[in-house]
């Protein structure tokens, strides 16, 4: 079988679905890999690198869909809403497709992605189970994301991070404070405090406040409960918007005491809460810093721009998109590796054919369509087509 690799064609995306040093390990597996001239090079990976391990280099991108049994990108149609459509006419029947598809999005991609009879995986949709911790994108993705985070408030601060005595006197430490304590909340934590940062975070998931704790930071406790804080797989869950007053009343005052906000509040297939409203913003000195890191889904703060750095009473704030691709090589490498642990298993030994058990736990849950049919039960598909 043959793996395709084209080069992502949304807007400044620098990364790349695979890196030279998995190709051993897939051809171990039985796949040839096959990639799209060019590919690598914004993501710090040149063409020869991939030749020197074995793969094989395709002119161009109708190239790669027209060879490849297996496709594999990062911003699949569906998650690509600026030109993703473009590799619509490309895809064939019988053909696999991997990535992030976005599924949660519209109906309408998905079924367009059935109806030319490919059968695909939303690499986002893997369940957070044991089996499947080598696997999980999104949290590789949630890692850079909060490391990036901080390092895009301390280049925009016009203060330093951490406490320094000096003849001149002592500057105190910058004060984080980051809501929503998931993957990248917690990076940001430790990012912050290795730069001597004091770092705070609040969360309404109870459970999350160990983990905070454990990584030095302090966690902020409000007098609000949220009914329901998680769901199964351990991703909070939305609130109703009294809920949300109540907390936005009580975090002013801590928001308002910290130089950097740091908001990575997201509940997947939903709008971002806003969180940080206008009046709260302008509570805070004149040189503070808010990373909205939800800004893709609207934003957690209420003057948030998507994709856009903007300036308020003296308050900056970042909304960029795509933070994970600012740290284009280290993000490819850890993406790759993911889809090098879900997509092995999935090739025979003996055939080296794709074998897809429709009841397994980690298929069942990221396949979206096969057979010229949306067949994920959530998403309009039954129980029967996904076994």
């Amino acid at each position: 079988m043959i793996l395709g690799i084209p080069r992502e064609i949304y807007p400044k995306e620098r990364r790349v679905a695979l890196v030279p040093a998995v190709i051993a390990n897939l051809k171990k597996a039985g796949l040839e890999i096959l990639i799209e001239a060019g590919a690598g090079h914004a993501a710090g990976y040149p063409d020869k690198e991939y030749v020197d391990k074995g793969a094989k280099l395709a002119a161009d991108r109708a190239e790669v869909f027209r060879t490849a049994d297996i496709i594999v990108q990062f911003l699949c149609h569906g998650a690509n809403d600026q030109n993703g459509a473009e590799d619509l006419p490309l895809l064939r029947k019988g053909q696999v497709l991997m990535g992030f598809l976005r599924p949660l999005g519209t109906q309408k991609t998905l079924q367009e992605i059935a109806d030319r009879g490919v059968t695909s995986f939303a690499v986002e949709l893997m369940p957070r189970i044991t089996r499947a911790q080598s696997m999980d994108v999104l949290s590789s993705m949630a890692t850079i994301c909060g490391y990036k985070a901080v390092l895009l408030a301390a280049d925009t601060l016009p203060r330093m991070c951490p406490m320094l005595t000096t003849a001149a006197g002592t500057i105190a430490p910058a004060r984080v404070l980051i809501i929503g304590a998931g993957v990248a909340g917690l990076q940001a934590i430790a990012t912050a405090r290795r730069l001597g940062a004091v770092a705070s975070a609040y969360d309404m998931r109870p459970a999350s406040k160990e983990q905070v704790q454990s990584l030095g930071g302090r966690f902020v406790e409000l007098a609000v409960e949220a009914k329901d804080a998680q769901d199964a797989s351990g991703y909070a869950k939305a609130q109703d918007e009294s809920f949300y007053q109540k907390q936005r009343e009580l975090l002013g005052n801590v928001i308002a005491e910290s130089d950097v906000v740091i908001t990575a509040a997201v509940i997947p297939g939903k709008k971002s809460p806003v969180l940080v409203t206008k009046e709260m913003v302008a509570r805070m000195s004149p040189g503070s810093v808010i990373v909205d890191l939800a800004a893709e889904r609207g934003g957690n703060c209420a003057l948030t721009r998507p994709g856009e750095v903007v300036e308020d009473g003296g308050v900056t704030i970042v909304g960029h998109r795509n933070v994970p691709g600012r740290i284009a090589t280290d993000a490819s490498a850890l993406y790759a590796r993911n889809l090098v642990a879900f997509l092995t298993p999935l090739v025979d030994k003996e055939t080296k054919a794709l074998k897809v058990d429709g009841t397994d736990a980690i298929v069942s849950a990221t396949r979206l369509t096969s057979g010229g049919r949306v067949v994920h039960p959530g998403f309009g598909g039954t129980a029967e087509q996904a076994a």
